[in-house]
């Protein structure tokens, strides 16, 4: 089993920039792809971005060019790195993992593809 735990949320004016963490312990997280997910009130757990095993990433086309996600896999993290942060992302960020040891790169932008969720960090971004 893989515990996921983020950080790194909290209040944050638009167009400023906010760095989330999630650090992975319990399994060897190299082998996991992971993710990120944001829910926003009323609405539906929607993918932000991913990130193979071997570190390729991609976006949703509504953060792409925005946020960065990355991995160092010597600390167990991914990262979310947000920015031009506007009022529209405001939610509570997930991440997410999946174990990819037998199915190499492959890419996984839906939650039920996910077996491993953080608890989740609020980011709220003000006009």
């Amino acid at each position: 089993q893989v515990q996921l735990v983020e950080s790194g949320g909290g209040p944050v004016q638009a167009g400023g920039s906010l760095r989330l963490s999630c650090v992975a312990s319990g399994r060897t997280f190299s082998s996991y792809a992971a993710g990120w997910f944001r829910q926003g009130p009323g609405k539906e757990r929607d993918f932000v971005a991913g990130i193979t095993k071997t570190g390729t990433p991609y976006y949703a086309s509504s953060v792409k060019g925005r946020f960065t996600i990355s991995r160092d896999n010597a600390k167990n993290t991914v990262y979310l790195q947000m920015n031009s942060l506007k009022p529209e992302d405001t939610a509570v960020f997930y991440c997410a993992a999946v174990d990819a040891t037998y199915t190499g790169s492959s890419v996984y932008t839906t939650a039920p593809r996910y077996d491993h969720w953080g608890q989740g960090t609020q980011v709220t971004v003000s006009s």
